[in-house]
């Protein structure tokens, strides 16, 4: 099978990795900074072509303020130092999420590395920042009701085609890869409509803790897999029949 050419990954585990050494939650998400590093140079090296990283969810607004504000400071440190990297590299920075909720400091900074990126092809980097799937899905529905009161577009023509298009990776194909660190089995209102067909990863590994060899076997899993997208096997393969 060939290589995933979009995986998106739920980096959890980060508060547990540090509680386990007896530190601060917020410890546990700087040693996560790593990882990411990692990851990024590692499938831009296999020559995946997109990835997708949950960093903060439209839910996390509820944790302590504290450890809020030290995932923002990080976010903001992170594309001052990074993103120069990231453009030397030939990869694409998104953020994706409700923007409306982050400071306007830290959109103004948000754009300036987009803007920065945006010529570049070799990997296509988004990062999910106040993300949530369902509010993904709202804002579509939303968007596509104001152009059909309007009369621009006919209720009838609402496809998926039509709300695939209004969703935030609409300029992308669907993940083929989904990877959840930390141990849970869950998707946790990450793309909701993109992982319809994707195939799913899950492992003990807490963020801090990722590397390229727990990439090689979520990727060696994935190729492993027959991708029937709702056909049967003989279908897939050529040969019909069950």
């Amino acid at each position: 099978m060939a290589l995933p050419q979009h995986i998106a990954i739920v980096m959890d585990g980060n508060g547990r990795w540090a509680e386990a050494r007896g530190e601060p939650r917020t410890a546990g998400h700087r040693a996560g900074i790593e990882p990411v590093r990692r990851t990024i140079r590692e499938c831009a090296r296999l020559g995946v072509r997109a990835l997708t990283l949950f960093a903060f969810s439209s839910e996390n607004w509820r944790r302590p303020e504290t450890e809020v504000a030290t995932l923002m400071s990080l976010f903001m440190d992170a594309l001052d130092r990074e993103v120069e990297e990231l453009d030397s590299n030939g990869v694409r920075l998104r953020i994706i999420g409700n923007r409306q909720s982050l400071a306007v400091r830290l959109q103004q900074r948000i754009a300036e590395a987009e803007a920065l990126t945006a010529a570049n092809t070799r990997l296509d980097l988004q990062v999910a920042v106040s993300y949530g799937g369902r509010w993904d899905l709202v804002e579509a529905a939303r968007r596509l009701a104001a152009r059909a009161a309007s009369g621009a577009l006919r209720p009838a023509d609402i496809d998926e085609a039509a709300l695939a298009a209004e969703l935030q990776l609409s300029e992308l194909p669907d993940p083929d890869l989904f990877i959840r660190t930390g141990g849970d089995h869950r998707v946790s209102n990450f793309l909701l409509w993109n992982i319809a067909y994707a195939e799913l990863f899950f492992t003990d590994t807490l963020w801090p803790d990722f590397d390229e060899r727990v990439l090689a076997e979520a990727i060696a899993d994935f190729e492993s897999r027959e991708r029937r997208f709702g056909l049967t096997g003989g279908q897939v393969s050529g040969r019909g029949g069950a």
